[in-house]
This record gives C-alpha cells, sequence and structure tokens, in this order.
C-alpha cells in the first residue's frame, strides 16, 4: 500500500475546496446529459433483445442498428455507425477521410497540426507506399490557431475563397499534444457557419475524441457535417470493450460505410459475436464518467498551479474535453509522474512505463494506462511525447475517487524521487 505524505493530502484537500463551484456547474452538464441518453433509450426501446450477439453477416442486426440510431441522436447528427470493428478513433478519422475526399481534393486543417497518429494517413510522415492520402492524390493546407488557441477564422475564409480544390475543413476539438486551449462546441458552430456561407459544399468534420458529453450540445447541433471518435474513450463509458463511431450527415456517414466495408455493401453488414450490452450501458453512464474524470481534471489542475506549474486549461476555466495538460519543463519530473499514474491503477500497477518509439508517433512517447480496457483513455492515465517543454497530459478517471487516490500517488512518486518538495 502506497502511504501519502499529510503535507499531499493537506494540499489536495485544500485544492479540492477551490474546485466546489467548478464541480457544481458539472454535475448539472450531467443532470442534462443523462436525461437526454435515457430519453434517446426509451424512445426507442431498448431491452435485452439489443444485447443479444450476431454472427456472420449481421443483416438486420437490431442491436448494432439501434446504438446507432441512439448514438446520432445524442450527436444532433442524421446517422451513425457504432462498430466494434472499428480499431480506434484514428481507424474512425481516417475512414471519414477516405470516404469523402477523392483524388484532386484538398483537405484543410482549420484548427492546426491534426494529433500525431493522423500525420501518416494524411502523408505528413511515414514510408511511401502506405497508402497515405497523398498518394491518391489528395492536396493538404493547414492554418495554425491563434496565439491565444482561437481558430483563424481570417485565415480560413481566405484559405476557402481562394482554392476551389478544399472539399474538407478538419476541426480538431481536442488540443492533442499542443499547449493550446481545446475548441468549444460555440467556437467550432461559429466556424461551421463561416464555411458553409463562403462554400456549402465543403465538409466541416470534426475530430471528436475526448469532448463527447462534457458540454450540453454536441458538434452536429452546431452545423459539423461529419465527425468521428472512440468508443473506449468517453461515450463508451470505460464499459464498451473495443469500438469507434462516425456520425453526421446520412449521406456522409453512407459514403464513409463504403470504406468500413466495401461500396454497395456498406452499413448493411457486420456482426458481433458479443453482446452489445457494454455499449449500450457505457452509453447510458457515459455523462457521469465523464464529469468524473472531468472533476479530476479540474483537481489536478488546482494542485499543480498551487505548486507553481503551468497548467492547460486552469482549474476554473471552461471545459471542452477530459484532457488535462501540465508543463514540467524538465524530462525527470514529467516521467515521474507519469509513472506515478501507472503506480495507482488497479490493472498492471507493477509496470513501470518508459517512453519507446509508438507506431503513429513522431517522438517518443511515455503512457500510464494500468486501465481494465486496453488503452481506454476515459480510464486514468497519462501520457506524454518526450520533448520539450515536457508537457504531460492527463485524461480519465472513471470515479473521482480513484482520480484523486491517483493524483496524490503520482504527487508521492514525485517527492520520494527528489522532484517534489513540499
Amino acid at each position: 500500500m502506497i502511504q501519502i505524505e499529510p503535507a499531499i493530502e493537506k494540499l489536495v484537500e485544500e485544492a479540492e475546496c477551490d474546485c466546489r463551484a467548478s464541480f457544481e456547474r458539472l454535475d448539472q452538464i450531467e443532470r442534462h446529459n443523462t436525461r437526454r441518453v435515457l430519453d434517446a433509450f426509451q424512445r426507442r426501446r431498448v431491452s435485452a433483445r439489443h444485447f443479444a450477439p450476431t454472427t456472420g453477416y449481421g443483416y438486420d442486426d437490431i442491436g448494432r442498428d439501434t446504438l446507432s440510431a441512439i448514438m446520432a441522436e445524442l450527436l444532433g447528427c442524421g446517422a451513425a455507425l457504432v462498430r466494434p470493428q472499428i480499431a480506434s478513433g484514428t481507424h474512425a478519422l481516417a475512414l471519414c477521410l477516405y470516404g469523402v475526399l477523392r483524388p484532386g481534393d484538398t483537405m484543410l486543417a482549420a484548427s492546426g497540426r491534426p494529433y500525431d497518429t493522423l500525420e501518416e494517413v494524411i502523408g505528413l510522415s511515414g514510408a511511401s507506399g502506405a497508402g497515405s492520402l497523398k498518394e491518391y492524390g489528395v492536396g493538404y493546407r493547414e492554418i495554425p490557431v491563434l496565439e491565444d488557441g482561437a481558430l483563424d477564422l481570417n485565415a480560413i475564409e481566405r484559405a476557402l475563397r481562394e482554392d476551389s480544390s478544399i472539399k474538407l475543413v478538419e476541426l480538431q476539438r481536442s488540443r492533442g499534444y499542443a499547449w493550446r486551449p481545446s475548441l468549444s462546441i460555440a467556437q467550432m458552430g461559429e466556424a461551421a457557419r463561416l464555411i458553409h456561407s463562403i462554400r456549402p459544399d465543403a465538409v466541416i468534420m470534426a475530430d471528436n475524441c475526448y469532448g463527447e458529453f462534457s458540454d450540453c450540445i454536441e458538434p452536429g447541433e452546431v452545423g459539423i457535417d461529419l465527425m468521428a471518435g472512440s468508443m473506449i474513450k468517453n461515450p463508451g463509458g470505460g464499459l464498451a470493450p473495443t469500438g469507434g463511431y462516425v456520425a453526421g450527415r446520412r449521406d456522409l456517414v453512407e459514403l464513409v460505410s463504403y470504406r468500413l466495408t466495401s461500396p454497395g455493401i456498406g452499413a448493411e453488414v457486420g456482426s458481433y459475436a458479443g453482446s452489445y450490452q457494454p455499449f449500450y450501458q457505457g452509453l447510458f453512464e457515459a455523462p457521469h464518467v465523464v464529469m468524473q474524470a472531468i472533476k479530476t481534471a479540474i483537481l489536478t489542475a488546482r494542485v499543480f498551479e498551487k505548486l507553481g506549474y503551468e497548467v492547460n486549461p486552469r482549474y476554473d476555466e471552461p471545459r471542452a474535453d477530459i484532457i488535462q495538460a501540465i508543463r514540467f519543463n524538465a524530462p525527470d519530473a514529467l516521467i515521474a509522474f507519469i509513472q506515478g499514474i501507472q503506480m495507482n491503477s488497479p490493472v498492471d500497477s507493477e509496470a513501470v512505463p518508459e517512453p519507446w518509439n509508438m507506431p503513429g508517433y513522431q517522438d517518443p512517447v511515455i503512457m500510464a494506462a494500468g486501465t481494465f480496457v486496453a488503452g481506454a483513455s476515459i480510464e486514468l492515465s497519462a501520457d506524454a511525447p518526450v520533448r520539450p517543454p515536457y508537457i504531460a497530459y492527463m485524461q480519465g478517471a472513471l470515479t473521482y475517487a480513484h482520480g484523486r487516490c491517483g493524483l496524490e500517488g503520482a504527487l508521492q512518486n514525485m517527492m520520494e524521487k527528489g522532484l517534489l518538495t513540499l
């Protein structure tokens, strides 16, 4: 059993008191979203028959199709694909890009460089011959965010007016491995209105990972045409064992379904021999679990602010996702913090993560993920590219109580290594 120094416990207790007003706001969001999910389940009369496994082609799979319909409604979209066969958020995003873009089209990344794992999909890095968008003749343009992290709407407008080949505008809701605020729904809606006014034919696609249920509305309600995410993040509620989703306009989701299976078949097939129950139950619990994760992030931000570290966002700033960034400015402190999160996990607590060259990443990455579902970042986890200024990105916690325990344990590990003094 890890013994926590009294000074650490006192620090966390004081920080928790500072967070009470923020926690009350989160409770309101949780109640609102729980009601929305409950209403969607009741309208579609979810029952035990929807949980039954299927085999073979999966024609008329009522569990699969009802789950997708519920997800579409909750995200404010006309249609959705929720599939165990989608391996990750990156896979879901790639399906969208390959489904919509054609040779001669251009993708515009309007919120800066996309998350590291999309670089090889686009063709910004990686070996030739891998089948990137670049190899298929799809162009790429990128607009950095402004100094305060806001979208550069003027630059987006100029790009759309001068380049008629832009077919898809990508917005990344979460910060990824960048020191910027995550995009709010209001910011995404403002951008969508501008883009549609200039180019009604352009598709606005959102990387919605880490953002679901963090607000009372979702991207489909403010003009986003297509979005994608992972079921082992927010919407799976910590119970979904695998999978991802795509949601948006019905015609666009149909195009994406042809990439998931094949043209002419699309969403009609795809069985799952495991039970759909954890997907439904996880989605039902997601509004609560997401708020537990955000409360953990807020507490973490306040603790490190009190210790003099830079954090993004600050504890009392609005939240658009579950991620908390902490700038350590030194590799030893970064690594000690992430290792401390692993040590205070319910699974593989004895493992000691070290930086390594993970597939799809451009720098050595260290990850703490002592999770029940492998790699599930709605569970308490932390990761970082080991490069200056040595920023840790922490997310998740199925329960706030565990999030607090994990934070205290990480601080204890830093203290025992001589990297923290109270």
